[in-house]
């Protein structure tokens, strides 16, 4: 939703922001996706009408049946107006005279949360919990291409930069247990939900796991259909 240009400490604007988006380039060949970025500065998106109708007609022109965003009391500004604009947005996609030339979807999608530790006004909780130990690699090489973010802004924001190593193996090693210690809290405060979907023995034994909480906007998602969006949950 925006272009990363002032996530740095020691380069910013058109510079980063391109490289940036090499970086989102990279990491969606891994998973054989689409990856769009928008040019809007980082740091600067706000919940504005003009940001919604985008919004609605992105989901619109997409045809969205699931879309997945920050919560909006998430700690980062831009996280949390893109969870407003998303939720605004649940509704007005059905509504044929707002942003009226994009043509409007018929069903809104289901909106779904990521995992977050927020506590105030509400907390998270995991409506569906994700097995993910078989794919853990695959998503640390996603992640391993963002090198602008992982290997330096997000440690310097963190005052954790000199412990990042130097080479390209040693980092990603280091950022295989970063991301193994972040999925293995998840699983765990996702337990009770992973049990429910995997039953207890498989729940138990999961050490990574992403944890998402349907929204109350947008289309609701009855647990007996959790499968037509999530199709390689277990069938019961």
């Amino acid at each position: 939703m925006t272009n990363g240009d002032t996530g740095h400490f020691a380069i910013g604007g058109g510079v980063l922001a391109q490289r940036r988006y090499k970086e989102t380039q990279a990491s969606a060949k891994i998973a054989d996706l689409e990856y769009i970025v928008l040019d809007i500065h980082s740091g600067e998106m706000e919940a504005t009408i003009e940001n919604r109708k985008l919004v609605v007609r992105m989901m619109r022109e997409m045809d969205a049946d699931l879309v997945f965003c920050h919560r909006a009391n998430d700690y980062h500004p831009d996280h949390r107006a893109v969870g407003t604009l998303v939720q605004d947005a649940s509704y007005i996609v059905t509504v044929p005279n707002m942003a009226a030339l994009t043509p409007h979807l018929k069903h809104a999608p289901v909106i779904a949360y990521f995992y977050d530790t927020c506590k105030v006004p509400n907390p998270f909780v995991p409506t569906i919990a994700i097995d993910i130990d078989d794919v853990v690699e695959r998503k640390v090489a996603m992640l391993h291409c963002h090198a602008s973010q992982l290997y330096e802004w997000l440690p310097y924001n963190d005052n954790t930069l000199k412990l990042v190593p130097k080479t390209d193996k040693a980092r990603k090693a280091w950022l295989t247990n970063q991301m193994q210690k972040k999925f293995g809290k998840e699983a765990d405060d996702c337990r009770e939900t992973l049990k429910t979907i995997y039953g207890g023995k498989h729940g138990a034994a999961v050490k990574a796991a992403e944890g998402i909480m349907i929204s109350e906007y947008g289309r609701s998602l009855p647990e007996k259909e959790f499968r037509t969006l999530f199709p390689f949950l277990p069938k019961s």
